[in-house]
């Protein structure tokens, strides 16, 4: 089986991104996969702003990636685009650093337009950082995400109910993913 990081680009302590990167980290681990889950919003901050790449969390992050198979990574959309703390992190990894890697990019937000921001935002990101495959992406509305409290103090560990209309796309792409990751772990041996 594969080993996955799982990356929440909010800001916010809990949030809808990160409860439904949560929700498909529950469905890789039942699959088999181990699951690593990575908040950046709990790396240093200062660290992240000022780009220092040899700070220790920030090392321990880029290596804990350069560990995985692939990634999955879940972000709200702000402005049109993912959240400038994801981008602060993508900035401090190596230019190649999902080299060989399965890649799975999620968003959360107000509308269906929301959605552009997977394809001309974020993949093109993805894309240029050399991962093996950037499978679809999928946003999911705010409206269909319905979580308990998070439990201290993981909020990937809160009870999710992700709604009937948005729940089939999710799992196909969640299955496009573990192909793709498949394919990664083959190709790499």
């Amino acid at each position: 089986m594969a080993h996955v990081l799982a990356v929440s680009g909010s800001p916010m302590e809990v949030s809808r991104s990160a409860v439904l990167l949560g929700h498909v980290s529950a469905q890789l681990s039942e699959q088999g996969h181990t699951v690593d889950c990575l908040r950046v919003r709990d790396l240093p901050a200062e660290a992240l702003l000022h780009a220092d790449f040899g700070h220790p969390a920030i090392v321990e992050a880029a290596e804990r990636l350069a560990r995985a198979d692939g990634l999955v990574v879940a972000t709200p959309v702000y402005k049109a685009s993912y959240s400038g703390l994801l981008k602060s992190w993508l900035d401090l990894l190596p230019q190649f650093g999902l080299a060989g890697k399965a890649v799975l990019p999620l968003a959360t937000g107000g509308s269906a337009a929301h959605a552009l921001t997977l394809d001309y935002a974020l993949r093109p990101v993805l894309t240029s950082m050399d991962a093996r495959h950037v499978v679809n992406g999928y946003l999911v509305l705010d409206r269909f995400i319905e979580a308990a409290t998070p439990v201290e103090p993981s909020p990937f560990e809160a009870p999710v109910n992700i709604h009937a209309e948005a729940a089939p796309a999710l799992a196909r792409v969640v299955d496009q993913f573990v192909a793709a990751l498949v394919d990664a772990r083959r190709a790499a041996a």
